[in-house]
């Protein structure tokens, strides 16, 4: 299978250009013909178009070029000029390039849903199916700049959660490391000091000198069953059976589960809020915005909800009836039906569910990191004791 530059007139006489895959030329030509076009020239393409649909871009920089889009769009340039100023504005190659792409597609008569299903690493489904809708109903600009508030809002929210993470890790991280060293490097040289006292050593000194031989035998043994432990719980978490197991346990958590449930929450509702903004037909809206769940008891409930209304029954109520997603989602999703404000509804329960999120991350990075710092304190304490309470006892006799 190869990348095949080709130009082809269709059935009006207008001449058309692109790139796509087939084992031969003949292959491209057949392909071609079967869309209705008569190709004129079919070409190997260079090994970095073919590369092309490899390119992934990251998201802080695709919400950047999304805007960027989103900008030109409104200013009334045509996608063809924006595309191309957005791509000589990028700072990062890998975005210049994929944006050149796009714009070759598009400018060789390609829908731009076409041009960037070429590209499946960087644009979801759900990125495709909306600038798609927005292209057909007239409406990609307010749809761009609706896709990159989506974009930002969920770069924020991420970096957030990282942010919140980030210092519990790096103390205990560091206070693991302080430990390890204190165990494997200080305590053999403290032991051959008191080995040659000939003393009786306290028991919390032995359990250290206990501590330090353990480790230091079979440290790296330890270290080769953690990180097959990471590996086999990765590989096991591809298997969907193991990954429902492991999300039940999660959602029964005290702490962990209402902070997952509401930040899976808030992915869907801001999902379907955009959806439903844009014009998209609720069902499909709901299966959409059911791609972006990721536990699996809420994308469960989810199903059952798009069941439910497919069958008539009100969203507000279909999304009750599971009794998985939090009941300020269902309020405000019934408010927002009452009163055919469904989409700013949604959009308000993101918010609201996305709140809720960074409180209890406040409140439980404020409960865990005083208690890793008097953990580690405490580790530290025992540590100095053990080997101080012998140096002691050695005063004591001098006297």
């Amino acid at each position: 299978m190869g990348a095949f530059r080709w130009e082809a007139v269709d059935a009006h006489g207008r001449l058309a250009r692109g790139l796509l895959d087939a084992d031969s030329p003949r292959g491209a030509r057949d392909a071609l013909r079967a869309q209705g076009l008569t190709p004129t020239a079919v070409d190997a393409a260079p090994p970095g178009a073919a590369a092309a649909g490899g390119v992934h871009v990251p998201g802080p920089q695709l919400a950047m070029a999304t805007r960027q889009l989103a900008t030109l769009a409104v200013s009334g340039m045509t996608l063809d000029t924006a595309l191309a100023a957005a791509a000589e504005q990028a700072e990062d190659a890998r975005v210049a390039k994929l944006l050149d792409a796009v714009r070759t597609s598009v400018s060789a008569g390609e829908s731009v849903a076409v041009a960037l299903s070429h590209h499946p690493r960087t644009f979801s489904p759900l990125y495709r199916g909306l600038v798609a809708a927005g292209a057909e109903s007239g409406r990609l600009p307010e749809v761009l700049a609706r896709l990159a508030d989506y974009l930002e809002a969920r770069e924020a929210l991420r970096q957030r959660v990282i942010a919140a993470l980030v210092y519990p890790a790096l103390v205990t991280v560091i206070a693991l490391a302080v430990i390890a060293v204190l165990l494997v490097y200080v305590v053999p040289q403290v032991v051959s000091v008191y080995a040659q006292s000939k003393q009786t050593l306290p028991w919390l000194t032995r359990a250290l000198i206990a501590a330090s031989a353990f480790v230091r035998a079979t440290g790296w043994l330890w270290a080769v069953l953690a990180l097959a432990a990471i590996a086999g719980f990765a590989i096991a978490l591809r298997r969907e059976a193991f990954r429902r197991r492991w999300h039940v346990l999660l959602l029964r958590l005290p702490l962990v589960a209402r902070l997952l449930r509401a930040l899976d929450s808030a992915r869907f509702a801001s999902t379907l809020a955009i959806l439903v903004a844009s014009g998209t037909p609720l069902l499909r809206a709901l299966d959409a915005a059911t791609d972006v769940v990721r536990l699996l008891p809420l994308k469960d409930a989810a199903r059952r909800a798009a069941a439910l209304v497919r069958e008539g029954v009100p969203l507000a109520r279909a999304l009750k009836e599971p009794k998985e997603f939090p009941p300020v989602l269902v309020h405000l999703v019934a408010s927002g039906e009452a009163s055919g404000k469904l989409a700013s509804m949604l959009e308000r329960a993101a918010v609201e569910l996305e709140s809720e999120a960074e409180r209890r991350l406040a409140w439980m990075a404020a409960l865990v990191q005083p208690a890793l710092i008097v953990f580690m304190g405490a580790l530290v304490l025992l540590l100095v004791l053990a080997v101080m309470l012998p140096i002691v006892s050695m005063n004591q006799l001098i006297r």
